[in-house]
This record gives C-alpha cells, structure tokens and sequence, in this order.
C-alpha cells in the first residue's frame, strides 16, 4: 500500500535517519518504537507528507487516504464538541446541503415536464445515491458513539471547544480522524490524554478498523492489545518485527544474542585462518593451501554487531530538605466551577516521606487537587502546609507550558539561581541533552524530549514535596523506568496523579481513589487497592463510576450483554443436560433390555441351558447389575438439575 524506499534525514550536521526502507499493508497494525528523539515523530511526518526526505522517497497511491494525530497542534475555536466532530463528515454535510437546496427549489415548481425540472430530479437522484453510500444517514449516531467512547458526555456535546482543556480538545481531533474512516491512521501518542476507560474503548475500535495502523506509544499494554508487528528505530536504522511489543523485546534479545554470537564465532574462524597463513606462508608444500585461505579471508562477509543505544538519563534528586512530620492537611476542601462540582468536603492528611497515588476516571478532580496543593488555583475549606514545606510541580501539560522560542540551555538558565548555574550542561547531559543538542530550541524537540527537559527543571533547587502529574506522558519505556528509580529512591514526600498501573507499582505505598466528588484512602500499593476493590484493572474502577445518563446506558447495556451472555450459557447448559439425560435413558434401557435377556436364560427350567452359561456369565449379570443401579442414580440426579434449571429460567 504505502512505501518507504531508502529514506534519509538529515538536521544540520546530525544524520536521524540512513537509508531506512519498509512497507505499510492494508491490514497491518505497527507500533513505532524508539527511545526520544530516535525520530519517531518525523517518521510519522514524513508518510504524511508533512516532511521531505533529504534522500529516498515515500511512495503512497493517490487513494490512499491518510489521517495523522499529532502530539501537539493549533486548536481552533468557534464551534461547539459535536460541531466540530460532525465536520469530518464535510462530504456529508455539503451534500445534505445540496439535497436541501434542490428539494427547495422543487416544492415551489409545477413545469414538471420541463429539461430543467428533470435535470434536477436526476442530480437530487445522484446526490442521494452518493449521500446514502457513504453512509449520510447515520452521521449523528456515529459521532455520538465516538464521543461517548472517548469519554464525553452527552450533556458535553453543546459546550464550546474553547471551554476544554488542551487534553479534551485533543480527545475531539481525534474523534474526527476517526469519523473520517481513513486507510491508514498514523497515531503519534494517541493514549497520553486517555483514561483507563477510552483507551479500552480505542483498542476495541482500532481491533476491528479494517484499515491500517501505525502509532507510536509507550503504554506497553495498549501496544500488545492493537499491534501485531513493530518497527524499531535505532541510531538512524530500522528494525522490523512481525510481532506485538512484549514478543519483540524477546525477539529483540535473541536476534542480538544469535548475533554475537556469530560475530565471536566468525572473529575465532580469522584469527585461526589468519594464523595458519602465517605459520605455513613459506612452505612450499602448503603453498595451495594458504591461496585457498586467503581467497576464503576475501571473500567473507563480515558479521557486524549492530550498535546499542545505551543511552539514558540519570537522574538523582537532592536531598530532601527536612520538613515537619505533616506536609500538609486539607479539611472539608471543594472546588466548584459554576454549577458543576468537582471535589466535595475532602479531608486528607499527607505526611512526611510517604509516596501517595491519585486513582481514578478522568474529570473526577485528580489534576484539581494536585493544583490545590500547590497553590496554583483558588478553593474552598482549609489547607495548611507543614513547616518549611518546599514543593515541585510537574503539570500534566507541563511539555506545553515551555517557551517554544527559547533553547534547552535558556530554558534552564532563565530560572537557575546561584552555583547551580554552573552545573547546567551537566544537568541537562543527565538527560540526554548533550554537545549540539542544548542549542536546540523547544519548538523542535519531540514529545518525549520536552518532557524530559520539563523534568530536569525539578532539578534547579531541592524540594521535599513533588507533586507530578501524568510525569510519565511522552517518556519511552527506558526514561520511565529511570525516572521510577529516581523516585523510588527520593527521601522527599510525593503525590503522583497517574493511570499506568506499572509505573506506580512499588513505588506507591498509599492509594487515594477519586469518585464523585469525595476521595477515599487506600492504604498499601497499587495492586493491593485493586485486589481490595476486587477490580483486574483501573479501567474496572472507571466503568465502576455511573456519571450522567450516556455512562448510565453504557452500564446498562454492558449489564444486558453480560445478560445476554449468562443466558446463552444457561441455555447451552440446559442442552448439554437433556443430551445427557436422552443418553442415560438410552443406556438404562439397553442395561434393562440385557438384563432382562440374562434373567429369562436363569429363570430356564432345564438345567442343561444353565449348564451352558459361559462361566463369567454370572459375573457379567452382577456387573451389568450394578451399572443400572448407578445410571439409574445419574439419570435421578440430572433430571432434578434439569427440572431445577428450566423452573429458573422461567
């Protein structure tokens, strides 16, 4: 369908890609893998048209139409949820249009047998064919399915884009690509602004897309779900797998261990050729063959080692200063915005060294309350912070709030104070920002970049309260795990609002979900929450919430499939039962027609037909005798359940 044929990308003097070559098919469902700045993103850019390659070229047939989600991007206002999702549909909309300006025209004229009266019966006839093939009637069905699945509610559809967050609005792009019903999407983290309950909801959509997929991710569950091949991007290579995330990394090590190993056995062979030509160089008699290992030696292909991307971050926080022994207490705090309630008498005490997690579906006040505690927003009730309470604050559009303009160096230079000043390239080497690369301006950084950038300025001065919302949005897999360790390892207090199960597993020792209004503590980790809520999921905890009436229905719905489904079993139950009882009685009779033959030979008044009775006869009539007695018993018993199962499904 799509190709990608020798592509090369260069940036000043730093080579992103070489010579990179693969093929996207109708069907196919790609992950995107690669450290930050690997060029996932431009990648991405590069099938879309978006970014020319310096060499190669990507070849994509003119129908072939592509939708790109990029990681960040201009929102326009003006229109209200639903207004801006129905435009997808702008074929749809032109031509409802168009019918309604004909059927206009129609009902106001009588030259019925005019040219002109007929030509306008045949273009409403095409217009109508064309609006009913691609599917006209049934738009506003589909764009509410697709907002409902992203998680808006119905009450939501009317209020203006503007009123939303930068993480919502982002929600109604995608909603559109997915109206729009491409054949490839092109998915740059597609899961950052998802809560557990729309991701689900993506997976399944994207399960049964007939189209194709590429995304980029670093929620490794959401990439085992949808994915079935992967594409990873190191030191400017492509490696490509037929295979999800979980089974590439395993492929990943033994395709690097097999090699290696090659490498090594090939290494041992030259040096054993290499050293048999020297010692037998001279000797006449071995002169055939030394040419012959020598020819050998020319024409082998070297085994080369693929090189490893090594690098990662390395991160230590500073020391926390000392804080009293309550960092802070919230008593009978709210917050409202207009007549919409979203955090109700909440009462909390954090105290000093624990590490806390915020749980929950997203709009229940996770992200309100983080910005409480740090002062950002007004509130009601009471806060007090504890003594000499310092803290950091990693917004969850953190990576949005940065000055574009400036450069990496200039955006940590502007806020350093003192001799920390000083230590600025060695803070940002830390991570990954090296040489050329803290010249960069913001504007070009990836995703993962300026979250790693916005991180580092937690670094400037020491604190000993974090507060980090969704810190893990845009970092790939290794960068977590680091940052998780950095953490793990802090002696602050911290309080973590996030959805990945993985990342907060052993590093959260206490668990506050968020539910209407209120918050409930949970003492213990992640999974000991989960395992109390009796849930297998975070997402068990979203579609735990019944939040207005689409919620509701879904609930409902869900609860009737579920219905549906238990009474299917009951009635494959029931059938299995009457087969069983049919089979039983079969067998009683056939044991009682035996029987009864067996009783007649006894009961014989000669005594030469009982002397002619085989000698296990006997034996035979008791076993025979004692198997009806048992199927007798079965069949009682599965006739009561029977009857027991048909009176319940009355």
């Amino acid at each position: 369908m799509i190709s990608v044929n020798q592509a090369g990308v260069h940036f000043g003097g730093f080579e992103l890609f070489s010579s990179i070559s693969f093929q996207i098919n109708r069907r196919d469902r790609i992950g995107l893998v690669g450290r930050n700045g690997a060029g996932k993103t431009t990648l991405l850019k590069i099938i879309k048209g978006i970014v020319v390659p310096d060499k190669g070229e990507v070849v994509v047939p003119d129908d072939i139409n592509i939708a790109y989600l990029p990681q960040q991007m201009v929102h326009r206002d003006g229109k209200t949820v639903f207004e801006e999702a129905i435009s997808a549909f702008a074929e749809v909309l032109r031509l409802e249009k168009e019918i309604e300006n004909i059927n206009s025209q129609l009902a106001v004229r009588d030259d019925y047998d005019s040219e002109d009266y007929l030509a306008l019966i045949s273009t409403l006839s095409e217009k109508t064919e064309r609006y009913q093939i691609i599917g006209g009637g049934n738009i506003h069905a589909e764009v509410e399915q697709t907002l409902r699945g992203l998680g808006f509610g119905e009450g939501e559809f009317n209020r203006p884009t503007s009123e939303f967050s930068g993480g919502w609005r982002m929600r109604i792009e995608l909603a559109k690509l997915l109206l729009q019903k491409p054949d490839l999407f092109l998915l740059d983290e597609p899961t950052n602004h998802l809560d557990i309950e729309s991701i689900q909801w993506l997976e399944e959509f994207l399960a049964v897309y007939p189209g194709a997929v590429v995304l980029i991710s670093h929620d490794r569950a959401f990439l085992d779900k949808v994915t079935d091949r992967t594409i990873e991007i190191s030191l400017g290579k492509v490696y490509d797998y037929k295979a999800p995330y979980s089974k590439y990394v395993e492929l990943r090590k033994e395709r690097r261990e097999q090699q290696i190993a090659a490498y090594r056995n090939q290494q041992k062979m030259i040096e054993d050729t290499e050293q048999f030509i020297e010692r037998f160089r001279y000797k006449a008699t071995k002169a055939v063959q030394v040419q012959s290992r020598i020819k050998q030696l020319e024409k082998l292909d070297i085994i080369e080692i693929d090189e490893e991307d090594t690098a990662a971050m390395n991160i230590r926080f500073a020391p926390a200063p000392r804080a009293g022994s309550i960092v802070a207490e919230l008593k009978n705090v709210g917050k409202h915005y207009g007549a919409h309630k979203v955090l109700d008498r909440v009462n909390m005490v954090i105290e000093r060294g624990e590490k806390i997690a915020f749980v929950g579906r997203n709009g229940e006040g996770k992200t309100t309350l983080s910005r409480i505690l740090v002062g950002e927003i007004p509130f009601d009730g009471e806060l007090k912070k504890g003594h000499n309470v310092s803290i950091g604050y990693f917004a969850q559009n953190q990576d949005e709030l940065l000055n574009e303009e400036k450069t990496v160096f200039q955006t940590i230079d502007d806020i350093a104070t003192g001799d920390i000043r000083t230590r600025i390239r060695a803070i940002l080497g830390a991570f990954l920002f090296g040489g050329e690369d803290v010249d960069k301006k913001v504007k070009v950084l990836s995703g993962g970049e300026r979250s790693r950038l916005a991180i580092a300025k937690l670094l400037l001065e020491p604190y000993n309260l974090l507060v980090l919302d969704e810190p893990t949005n845009h970092l790939d897999m290794h960068s977590k795990d680091v940052l998780k360790q950095a953490l793990y390892k802090y002696d602050g207090t911290i309080v973590l609002v996030s959805h990945d199960r993985e990342f907060l597993d052993g590093l959260a020792g206490k668990v506050y979900e968020f539910r209407d209004g209120g918050v409930k503590e949970n003492v213990g980790g992640i999974y000991d929450f989960l395992r109390k809520k009796r849930l297998e999921s975070l997402s068990e905890l979203d579609n735990a919430k019944p939040a207005g009436n689409h919620l509701q229905q879904e609930k409902q719905a869900s609860e009737g499939k579920v219905s549906w489904q238990k009474r299917k079993e009951r009635e494959r139950e029931i059938r299995k039962l009457e087969n069983r009882v049919k089979h039983a009685e079969r067998t009683i009779n056939d044991l009682e027609k035996e029987i009864g033959e067996m009783d007649a030979l006894l009961a014989a008044p000669d005594k030469e037909t009982l002397m002619n009775l085989e000698q296990d006869f006997f034996a035979r009539y008791e076993r025979k005798k004692a198997k009806l007695a048992r199927e007798l018993d079965s069949w009682e018993k599965l006739g009561e359940r029977l009857e027991q199962m048909l009176a319940d499904k009355q």
